[in-house]
């Protein structure tokens, strides 16, 4: 019984590693996804994301896969001038100096979400209470409202190292609630308007690179949404199990 039960927690062990590794991953993608809606990239990160090691990314999913394609073969023939092309298109799209009949396609869940289209609706004063739930608040000097996709990343971000933390520390019970409070704010928060949203990008976007950052944001967030379940259903069992015991 006791050989039983040490090779269940060795086992137990291996699995909380690879989940823990896989947090990490995320994390840090969605730290550039972040970078990359906040502002116009600069030379360096350009240079940077054209350099990335997308092969352990390799397997997340087909739409994944034709965005790392598309913005590989874009920055593979970057130059002098890429820099500022892809300024300008960024200011277009996601800074809303351009729209298509009337709208904007800037990263904000309540533009996308509200019947008029603003700032400051409905979505927007729900994340707000959420971050504020969560003891989570934007750093000072960053204007743009709670709702925009970059913080809603960064949250993610916030949440990633506190299951991490709470796995380390062996509380499966907190991790458990941080990944719920995670699955849902993406399936609430990002899924449920960004097609909206990238619908309307793709009517303004004029370079292969911004269209593949769509489609890597997509394929990222639905794989996501897997992993947060794969992840819920793996504690939940281990919680059952002990309840037994």
């Amino acid at each position: 019984m006791v050989a039983e039960m040490s090779v269940a927690a060795a086992d137990e062990a291996v699995v909380t590693e690879d989940m823990i590794a896989a947090l990490k991953g995320r994390a840090a993608f969605y730290d550039l996804l972040a970078a990359i809606y906040f502002r116009p990239l600069t030379a360096e990160q350009i240079d940077n994301i054209a350099e990335m090691d997308w092969s352990e990314y390799a397997d997340v999913n087909e739409l994944f896969a034709d965005g790392v394609n598309d913005i590989t073969r874009y920055l593979r023939k970057r130059n002098s001038g890429t820099r500022q092309a892809l300024a300008v298109d960024f200011t277009s799209a996601f800074a809303g100096t351009s729209s298509w009949k009337g709208r904007y396609a800037v990263p904000y869940e309540s533009v996308h979400t509200s019947e008029e289209g603003l700032m400051f609706q409905d979505a927007y004063h729900e994340v707000f209470q959420l971050y504020k739930a969560n003891h989570v608040a934007k750093a000072e000097g960053y204007d743009f409202p709670h709702d925009h996709l970059s913080f809603m990343c960064e949250f993610l971000v916030v949440l990633s190292d506190r299951i991490i933390a709470a796995l380390e520390a062996g509380d499966d019970a907190e991790a458990l609630r941080q990944v719920r409070t995670s699955r849902a704010f993406l399936a609430d928060h990002i899924l449920s308007w960004f097609d909206t949203f990238q619908d309307l990008a793709l009517l303004l976007l004029e370079t292969r690179f911004y269209r593949g950052v769509l489609k890597i944001s997509k394929g990222f967030f639905l794989e996501d949404a897997e992993l947060l379940d794969a992840i819920a259903v793996e504690l939940e069992q281990r919680l059952e199990v002990r309840e037994e015991r």
